[in-house]
């Protein structure tokens, strides 16, 4: 079971796809007494890998204390970060506190296209500069790529420049049209591509030794089971199911693209939200409409619930729009 905490919303950086809009620091963030308490309610929940993400999550004064808190109550803390700020220091005091992974974003192998997407000049010379700080304090790390129109012939290059550099995995984000990536919504992949892409993806993974995972895009366990290739994930969207996300401000929502608010952790604790919210509770139900709900791979990829909502006016158990895949719809 994963779960996500948006740690702050500060940011050093103005990304045009940013699902949370950070920037600046939002007004009532979690102290850090509050922190820990969502820690503890959260490892109650059952939950296993702790994400600290933000905003930049290495912007929060106290992340060193927390992810040694995180760490104290058995989670696994993993990061979520743009890498710039992960200087040798850094990258040995996260090892120090209990931090098992850094998910550091890397979005071309063009630097000015990663900058220009993240707003921030010096973006990618600074999140290459993060990763070989990791490497050299043992550190493991991976790189995040948010996938787009303008960078998908580049993908495969970029898995071989995580092999090379030395990162554990490569992992894919596709847009989902949520806070700032509603304004470039029409950069994002279409069914044909998305299929294409997805299945080169599961291609290359037969070609390197890191893990290659794709992430809201949840056809990937289909396309992987029709071409015969075994991988260790056994279900694609995980929202409300193994997965969730906390804001700055202790709001919980099924996943980051799904912005609902399903309670405050202020007011209730996290582990009674995650048993008995009614959104999450409908989500495991798996009772999708339109070819989701008949096709049969829907306990396998369920489709992306958020995506779903975007394009269906909110409900987020309808249809996944970018899937070309028909099965046994209509049977």
């Amino acid at each position: 079971m994963i779960v996500s905490w948006n740690t702050t919303n500060a940011c050093n950086m103005y990304c045009a796809h940013c699902y949370r809009e950070a920037g600046c620091k939002a007004e009532e963030e979690l102290s850090t007494a509050e922190a820990k308490k969502l820690l503890t309610e959260i490892a109650r929940a059952g939950f296993k890998i702790m994400i600290f993400s933000g905003g930049e999550p290495l912007m929060r004064p106290d992340i060193l204390e927390l992810v040694s808190y995180a760490a104290s109550l058995k989670l696994i803390p993993v990061f979520g970060t743009n890498g710039t700020l992960i200087t040798p220091t850094m990258a040995a005091d996260l090892k120090k506190a209990g931090a098992k992974g850094m998910g550091i974003s890397l979005d071309s192998l063009d630097q000015e296209k990663h900058d220009k997407f993240r707003a921030f000049p010096g973006a990618w010379e600074g999140a290459v500069r993060g990763m070989k700080n990791c490497r050299e304090a043992g550190l493991p790390f991976q790189l995040h790529t948010t996938v787009m129109d303008w960078n998908r012939e580049e993908l495969s290059a970029m898995t071989d420049f995580a092999v090379e550099i030395g990162a554990k995995a490569h992992h894919f984000f596709f847009l989902v049209p949520t806070g700032r990536a509603k304004t470039i919504e029409e950069e994002s992949l279409r069914a044909e591509a998305y299929e294409e892409v997805l299945t080169a993806i599961m291609k290359k993974q037969q070609e390197v030794a890191i893990e290659l995972k794709p992430t809201c895009a949840p056809q990937f366990i289909r396309i992987a089971a029709q071409l015969g290739y075994k991988t260790r994930f056994r279900r694609g969207c995980l929202a409300g199911l193994s997965y969730c996300i906390i804001s700055p401000r202790g709001k919980v929502q099924p996943c980051a693209y799904l912005n609902m608010e399903l309670g405050d952790v202020r007011e209730t604790p996290f582990d009674e939200i995650w048993r008995s919210s009614e959104v999450l509770q409908k989500l495991r139900t798996l009772e999708y409409g339109g070819g989701c709900g008949l096709c049969d791979y829907k306990h396998a990829c369920g489709g992306c619930r958020a995506r779903a909502a975007f394009y269906h006016g909110g409900d987020y158990m309808a249809e996944e729009p970018w899937c070309l895949y028909h099965g046994r719809r209509g049977e």
